[in-house]
């Protein structure tokens, strides 16, 4: 089967003129294909947090096991509530995923600090390398 060229009506060019679009398309696929593989997504505790405010304010990178304490001292991980009896074993879960993830805990300023305490020393008692950022407020 022949291919016929395409005729010009105004006379200007010939069918070779044409644009192939198709390479370019390419390209910007396996560019939006190359941010979303990299985007780093921020993680949310699932409730809604006061943080308290504090002077020393170090920033964490995004990667991080973040657990979240509400204002009634419930302890939600991945946005579900977790009974305190349960946090170790998640714990060892979230870490077996994510091994360099810093530990990231959002507590409530009006939170019980009783609760708070119980989850540092839960993840003490599996992983005492691991350090735990308390999240606070930026000015």
């Amino acid at each position: 089967m022949a291919r016929r060229k395409r005729v010009s009506v105004g006379g200007g060019g010939s069918a070779e003129d044409d644009v192939n679009l198709t390479p370019m398309l390419d390209v910007v696929f396996i560019l939006l294909i190359f941010f979303i593989v990299t985007a780093q997504f921020i993680k949310e505790p699932g409730v809604p947090i006061v943080r308290p405010e504090v002077d020393n304010k170090a920033q964490v990178r995004p990667l991080a096991i973040l657990i979240g304490i509400d204002k009634n001292s419930d302890i939600y991980i991945d946005k579900k509530k977790v009974n305190a009896d349960e946090i170790g074993f998640i714990f060892k879960q979230l870490r077996e995923d994510n091994p360099k993830g810093e530990v990231v805990v959002q507590a409530d300023v009006d939170a019980e600090a009783e609760v708070l305490v119980d989850v540092m020393e839960t993840i003490n008692k599996i992983d005492g390398a691991t350090v735990i950022n308390i999240s606070a407020k930026r000015e």
